[in-house]
């Protein structure tokens, strides 16, 4: 599939750069900068992205631009600097231009990136090195270079992908008519390509899946069983670590889009493994490679399985990246053995989770699947801070419960775009019927997202907050303490392990 490539220079908007791009209908991949190998085969343009680095520094990342000629390059902020300095520009440091948040541009070049926009914008910078060039500017601010193109280059020196600036969505738009793009990046041509691909690839082959009731899972096998049908043999495994009824209530559920799924029990094995262990890194691990035994276990009476079926999603794929930037395996990402004995198949591999949520309702998959919060993989091993036991799984289960169940009695459920409770591993005095108590400590999570990438804290009432407090603390022996979590992502990720 021919497609708009985004090199990250290591930055935190790169994500917005590729929602721009997606929102836009044409589809568009992150790779980053040391990852590059300059093969322009099947790609329409790139896109650099900005970095928390400066230019100026030694270990900075380095693009080779002699090695990209025949395809458009826009090049913003971090990069942009880079292709000035490989045009014979300046960049210079703390002269005492740097220029963050709102700045005025004044646009003085005729070049198709201007398409529509205004001759005076208001856009989003973000940088302490500024630019010195001679020639080729398209715009400036009051502090000098804002943009500037060389042949098929164009450089931005700021960020048209966040929400602030204005007409930033259109410069974006302009620089992919700019390659040619053909926007054919919808739901239904989605569909219609990953089915037809699922097919090619798998062939007559067998394929096993373990579904969650979650809308990842859900979507990934609808898409594989409409390629296969009954070559697609799909596991609800008990774990033990999931909410509470959720084992029936994910069976009922996937009897509405009649996927054949069994219910296999593996919570014996799931405590055995994870008794003292601690650490999350360790605990996706551990439940990884129990997955792959509960899969090798129930495919025992199954012939021809070849093929591992997954809901895994783009967000795991970059939390999961190897190297300094790593932020958390993902159990089925980073916590699969290596020696795993299927080929993987993963047709949301590359999608954000609202897209996922498009692709669902493309498919007919019901709204009750489609909406429901997303649940990790790992279930409430990682929502248990520290060790893991049943007596702690219950106590979790019980509050987490009464908290999901008042939000929907108050119609908040379906406004928050994912709630849990966290049991902490902290014992505080309290003090119920008279008598001291040493109990544990809850957090309550809710956060607002599109895509999983970045999160803000739902603002729930506080008058339910207490609500919620109080029956859990009068209801779930075991917890004396109830706290809120109001932190964003990030710096916060919405789970805590």
């Amino acid at each position: 599939m021919k497609k708009i490539l985004i090199v990250d220079c290591e930055s935190q908007y790169t994500k917005l750069i590729a929602k721009c791009v997606r929102n836009l209908n044409e589809y568009c991949e992150i790779i980053h900068h040391s990852k590059f190998t300059y093969d322009l085969e099947d790609i329409y343009g790139i896109i650099f992205s900005g970095s928390w680095q400066s230019v100026t520094a030694k270990d900075s990342a380095d693009i080779q631009w002699d090695k990209i000629t025949s395809v458009p390059t826009l090049a913003i902020c971090y990069s942009s600097q880079h292709l000035a300095r490989h045009f014979h520009g300046d960049i210079l440091r703390d002269t005492g231009n740097s220029e963050y948040g709102k700045t005025e541009i004044i646009i003085t070049g005729d070049n198709p990136i201007w398409r529509d926009i205004p001759e005076t914008i208001n856009v989003w910078m973000s940088h302490n090195d500024t630019i010195e060039l001679q020639e080729n500017v398209i715009a400036h601010s009051s502090s000098g270079v804002a943009a500037f193109a060389f042949h098929n280059h164009t450089g931005l020196l700021f960020h048209p992908e966040v929400y602030h600036t204005e007409c930033g969505s259109k410069i974006i738009n302009n620089f992919l008519d700019i390659c040619g793009c053909k926007y054919t990046w919808t739901a239904s041509n989605y569909i219609t390509d990953t089915v037809s691909q699922i097919r090619e690839t798998v062939g007559d082959e067998q394929v096993i899946m373990a579904i969650s009731g979650g809308v990842d899972s859900s979507v990934a096998a609808t898409l594989i069983h409409r390629a296969i049908g009954n070559q697609l043999h799909c596991v609800f495994i008990d774990t033990g670590l999931m909410r509470e009824n959720e084992a029936s209530e994910v069976m009922n559920c996937y009897k509405d889009i009649q996927l054949n799924v069994s219910l296999y029990n593996q919570s014996n094995e799931f405590f055995e493994g994870l008794n003292g262990v601690t650490d999350p890194e360790e605990k996706r691990r551990i439940i990884g490679g129990l997955f792959i035994q509960g899969f090798t276990k129930f495919s025992e009476n199954l012939t021809g399985i070849k093929w591992l079926g997954q809901g895994t999603i783009y967000p795991d794929v970059i939390e999961s990246s190897s190297g300094a930037r790593k932020i958390k395996s993902h159990h089925n990402v980073g916590g699969l053995p290596s020696d795993l004995p299927y080929k993987l198949i993963e047709p949301l591999k590359f999608l954000f989770k609202d897209e996922v949520r498009r692709i669902g309702l493309e498919l007919g998959i019901p709204e009750n699947i489609i909406n429901r919060h997303p649940f990790p993989g790992p279930g409430l091993a990682i929502r248990i801070i520290g060790s893991i036991t049943p007596e702690r799984v219950r106590i979790l289960q019980q509050a987490d419960h009464i908290y999901t169940q008042t939000l929907r009695r108050y119609d908040l459920y379906d406004k928050i775009w994912q709630a849990g409770a966290i049991l902490l591993p902290i014992k505080t005095v309290g003090v119920m019927g008279d008598c001291r108590t040493y109990e544990f400590t809850l957090a309550l999570r809710a956060v607002t997202s599109v895509d999983g990438m970045t999160a803000s804290v739902y603002p729930i009432p506080h008058n339910i907050l207490c609500e919620i407090s109080g029956k859990i603390i009068n209801t779930v022996k075991g917890i004396n303490r109830v706290t809120y979590d109001i932190s964003s992502k990030p710096p916060a990720t919405i789970e805590w392990e």
